[in-house]
């Protein structure tokens, strides 16, 4: 589980998040919304260690993001919004350098990296060198090489982002198999039809501060639309429904 609880950051005078608290459960996708600028991004690196609330604190299965970054890092996988390849190692070196930082034993690696390279349909490219690959080969590589280790909770930033339909159809689906093994993961997305097929439960933060915090369901009801999109430009702030 990953539980945050007023967390609060500045940079400089800018208020990126206001006192922000939100959990995500085991066995869940949970959707974390927002505009550009909203602070869902920040809660993000905040959660992933990269950077530090000013105030506020915020646990990953218990274990403070601050005071312990390093248990955190083992038992989080994360898939940024930028992938950050490196452009002069192959796909799989890639992988296998994240899983050597992980402390993963050679032979458990390899098993692991064979067994992600069948399940991510990598095979006809995941031995050439990085540089040139496609958005959704590059994205295929950096979310192997957030699930190496086999983590519990795993936060994708936009991961269908520049996909085409057969690759976000096929990243639809390792999603949902890993929530059937019970992982936490925190999804944020500005794809409402991505929302609307994959995540249990939403949170939208808007202008720093969280402005729901429930079920799809719920959004919908309290928004008073079917349409997902409309609801999250009404909860969100963002102006006028059509």
């Amino acid at each position: 589980m990953i539980d945050v609880q007023k967390i609060t950051k500045n940079y400089g005078a800018v208020e990126a998040v206001k006192e922000v608290s939100f959990s995500a459960a085991d066995g869940r996708i949970t959707a974390l919304l927002g505009p550009n600028g909203a602070g869902k991004s920040t809660s993000l690196r905040i959660l992933s260690t990269v950077a530090r609330p000013d105030s506020g604190n915020a646990w990953v299965a218990g274990v403070d993001v601050v005071y312990d970054p390093m248990t955190v890092r083992q038992r989080i996988g994360v898939l940024p919004h930028n992938s950050g390849l490196y452009s002069r190692l192959t796909g799989i070196e890639n992988i296998r350098y994240y899983g050597r930082l992980q402390g993963i034993e050679t032979q458990q690696l390899e098993e692991r990296i064979a067994l992600l390279v069948e399940q991510l349909a990598m095979g006809e490219f995941c031995s050439r060198r990085t540089a040139g690959f496609s958005q959704g080969q590059q994205i295929k590589i950096a979310l192997a090489r957030a699930l190496i280790h086999d983590p519990q909770h795993i936060i994708l930033d936009e991961p269908t982002n520049g996909l085409d339909v057969m690759a976000t159809r096929a990243l639809r689906e390792i999603v949902l198999n890993l929530r059937s093994q019970g992982k936490c993961i925190l999804f944020s997305s500005h794809i409402m039809q991505e929302v609307d097929a994959l995540c249990d439960h939403v949170i939208v933060i808007s202008s720093g501060l969280v402005r729901f915090d429930g079920s799809i369901s719920d959004f919908r009801a309290l928004a008073g639309t079917a349409s997902l999109e409309d609801a999250f430009v009404q909860i969100a702030g963002l102006g006028e429904t059509p």
